[in-house]
């Protein structure tokens, strides 16, 4: 970066070094990690240069077209004029994207619904949060525009009450715990995320409760509570603690025989305002029964966090 930027927002310099960039299209891309100075992320656009930084940036590729409705069953858990909740299968991909046109929940969705909201991305309509494609779990979905601002925005207060459970390769330092790690794209690996330096990364924390233990293995059966919502958080912060979720592709065993399962993550319970009549809504749904063979006594506790 030359002497003469120096001192100048991140955010308006790449709008000036890329044109046919607005400035809020690189907040965006900044938030989203797209952007490294000196080689580690940056997602503040308003952070002051300093000559001789180096500033990339990258451009994802533009997005698929339109999603189009597509019949496929859907596992309906709850439904009204404003949301679904709904238990997402294993397998299924939550939303359309490059190598994943077809065969997506949104698919599914905009069959059943017809219509459904899209503020930011026409293939998300109505999608609030996302889990991966091998999560299984509860989703909400919101059918208005005013369910999707409702949501979006308990999300963003943290106010939305989400519980997981999985199967994770040995044992957690302590019955109960918190990892407090901040979250960054893996510089050696741009598909994953791996836990960066504090200020190098986006703010994180997941609490977890031991609920059984296997010595098969051994395993260990979790209860976890999201504080933070990042992509792959749960998967990263337990490979982080040197419990992997059994089954993870990305972050698990390179060599374990346990791949074809799927990640034994799934989320279990949901609970949030509901947008039009402000009553507290609560759901929960137990894992499916490829659990069972890693839970020491066979059966799934009722209680989490």
């Amino acid at each position: 970066m030359e002497a003469e930027k120096e001192g100048l927002r991140l955010d308006l310099f790449l709008a000036g070094a890329a044109p046919e960039l607005s400035r809020s299209v690189v907040q965006k891309l900044c938030l989203q990690g797209n952007v490294l100075v000196d080689g580690k992320e940056q997602y503040k656009p308003s952070l002051r240069l300093r000559e001789g930084q180096k500033i990339e940036l990258t451009v994802p590729p533009p997005p698929p077209p339109n999603a189009e409705p597509e019949a496929l069953p859907l596992d309906i858990i709850y439904e009204d004029s404003d949301l679904i909740v709904l238990n997402k299968a294993k397998g299924m991909v939550v939303h359309p994207a490059a190598g994943h046109q077809r065969g997506t929940l949104v698919n599914a969705l905009l069959s059943h619904c017809h219509v459904l909201p899209a503020p930011e991305d026409k293939n998300r309509p109505g999608i609030v949060h996302r889990i991966d494609k091998d999560t299984s779990g509860l989703l909400m979905v919101a059918k208005s525009d005013h369910a999707f601002r409702s949501l979006a925005q308990q999300l963003k207060d943290r106010k939305v009450n989400r519980e997981y459970r999985a199967v994770v390769h040995g044992v957690p330092p302590a019955i109960k715990g918190s990892v407090n790690a901040p979250l960054g794209r893996n510089p050696r690996d741009r598909k994953q995320f791996a836990v960066v330096e504090r200020g190098k990364g986006r703010h994180a924390v997941t609490h977890y409760r031991i609920l059984s233990k296997n010595k098969e293995g051994p395993f260990t059966y979790l209860s976890l509570k999201l504080e933070t919502g990042r992509t792959h958080q749960i998967r990263v912060h337990m490979a982080y603690l040197n419990c992997p979720i059994v089954g993870d592709p990305l972050y698990g065993p390179q060599r374990s025989p346990y791949k074809e399962l799927g990640q034994l993550l799934h989320a279990r319970k949901l609970g949030f305002i509901h947008p039009r009549h402000n009553k507290y809504l609560e759901f929960i749904v137990e894992p499916g029964e490829e659990f069972l063979p890693f839970i020491t006594d066979g059966r799934q506790e009722d209680e989490g966090l």
